[in-house]
């Protein structure tokens, strides 16, 4: 299992945390402020957390389906991309696509974090790309 550090501005904040155990790939983000998101309108919303994601890994935020599905709530940037590097307070971007205000309290959970592990690419410049099946099609060239 990987450890991560992690510091939280507001010990009352809960840390990010798995909903059922072993079967969830994503990590709850919980906010640190309560918000307002009126219908169209989209936020920072702070989650009160720093962490120290290590090299060869990256953090990517993704929506909650229930926050979609129930409230048209969303991460406004999915996936958000969070370095190995960083080290500031994560922040989530979410935008309301609703058509109703919908309410944010301390303590929501907001969004999801996927720990990833990454490679690096080193880019090897050739005259022509193996030919596949699919070629360059793309963009619903297989129909419906």
């Amino acid at each position: 299992m990987l450890e991560i550090k992690i510091t939280r501005k507001d010990k009352s904040i809960p840390l990010p945390e798995y909903q059922h155990g072993e079967e969830d790939a994503g990590l709850d983000l919980f906010s640190a402020e309560a918000e307002t998101l009126h219908s169209g309108e989209y936020k920072l919303i702070k989650t009160g957390i720093s962490l120290a994601i290590p090299p060869g890994y990256a953090g990517f935020v993704y929506p909650r389906s229930g926050l979609a599905l129930k409230h048209g709530v969303t991460v406004l940037n999915a996936d958000g991309v969070i370095d190995p590097g960083y080290r500031g307070e994560i922040g989530v971007i979410l935008i309301n696509h609703g058509s109703s205000a919908f309410e944010i309290q301390q303590g929501d959970r907001i969004a999801q974090l996927i720990i990833q592990q990454v490679a690096r690419v080193r880019w090897q410049e050739v005259k022509d790309l193996k030919e596949t099946a699919r070629g360059d099609g793309g963009f619903g060239h297989t129909g419906k």
